[in-house]
């Protein structure tokens, strides 16, 4: 592994345990000025600005004392890029190891646990987590995106097959659009408003959810490349913030930060609108390892 990235599995680890670190305490720039961008919205002295107030305190004490910003610290997903002759199952156990660091450093709490006897692995090593997915490319360096996912935002992420005869929903853009607004409606406040949501059209159900969680790892601020997928998300963004939800439930016009979609191709019997909802504790990072370097984001 040193050969390939210039790094040895101790320093890789570390580096990993940093990432968590990093992706648990600090919310990325990006996330924090669309954070208060909203707050310089709302009407001062309302429930609305009150939430957003207290969010910018959690986010700069978080911050200050390397502590989780929220006590729920989800999900640990990686989805992981890595040159030719990376051995898989050596960075599987070097990111186990380092996710197992991180939660005796209180960087993590120790959220996994079995779901019959209800046990805790107090360790965040489990079946199935933290979840990693491993991709190899033809780059020469490793890439490692993280999301740290609360279970609050994905108890309401959701799932639409096309046509919705309850919404007037069809195979179409407009159908797109009223599935996706009933997601916010039906949400609330219990996503942990305000939120994002990361849409994934097409495919089965298994990739629609996939694709849709993938989107987390895009900049609030960028601008998708589909014209058509661009209009969605900033009327989705717009119309959601006209619903009267606002932070936490509490009202006013800061339900949505952004709304981040994608596609993919379909079979003909099948038109799956797959919703992943992201609360404002939107706890993504990335870092890069190549010639020994490593680097942050």
């Amino acid at each position: 592994m040193e050969n390939l990235i210039g790094l040895d599995e101790e320093k890789l680890k570390s580096s990993f345990i940093e990432l968590v670190r990093r992706t648990s305490s600090v919310l990325p720039d990006d996330v924090v000025a669309k954070i208060k961008e909203y707050q310089a919205k709302e009407k001062v002295g309302t429930r609305a600005a009150s939430a957003l107030d207290t969010i910018m305190e959690n986010i700069k004490l978080a911050e200050d004392g390397s502590r989780p910003i929220c006590q729920d610290t989800g999900t640990v997903i990686f989805d992981i890029y890595h040159p030719l002759g990376l051995r898989q199952s050596a960075l599987e156990t070097i990111i186990r190891s380092a996710v197992a660091d991180a939660t005796a450093n209180h960087y993590l709490r120790p959220n996994v646990v079995d779901p019959l006897t209800g046990m805790s692995k107090f360790d965040n090593n489990g079946v199935g987590h933290p979840a990693i997915y491993l991709k190899q490319w033809d780059e020469d360096y490793l890439k490692v995106a993280l999301v740290l996912k609360g279970g609050g935002c994905e108890n309401v992420g959701t799932q639409y097959s096309l046509p919705n005869t309850g919404l007037k929903a069809g195979r179409d853009l407009d159908g797109i659009k009223k599935v996706c607004l009933d997601a916010v409606v039906k949400a609330q406040g219990r996503g942990c408003a305000p939120g994002v949501l990361g849409i994934g059209i097409g495919g089965d159900r298994a990739q629609g959810y996939t694709l849709s969680k993938k989107q987390l790892h895009r900049k609030l601020d960028d601008k998708n490349e589909n014209p058509d997928l661009a209009e969605l998300e900033e009327w989705l963004v717009e119309k959601a913030n006209t619903l009267g939800i606002g932070p936490m439930g509490f009202g006013g016009g800061t339900t949505l930060l952004a709304v981040k979609a994608a596609l993919m191709d379909r079979i003909p019997a099948s038109y799956y609108v797959s919703v992943t909802y992201m609360c404002w504790a939107y706890r993504r990072r990335f870092m890069t390892v190549k010639n020994g370097n490593v680097e942050f984001d």
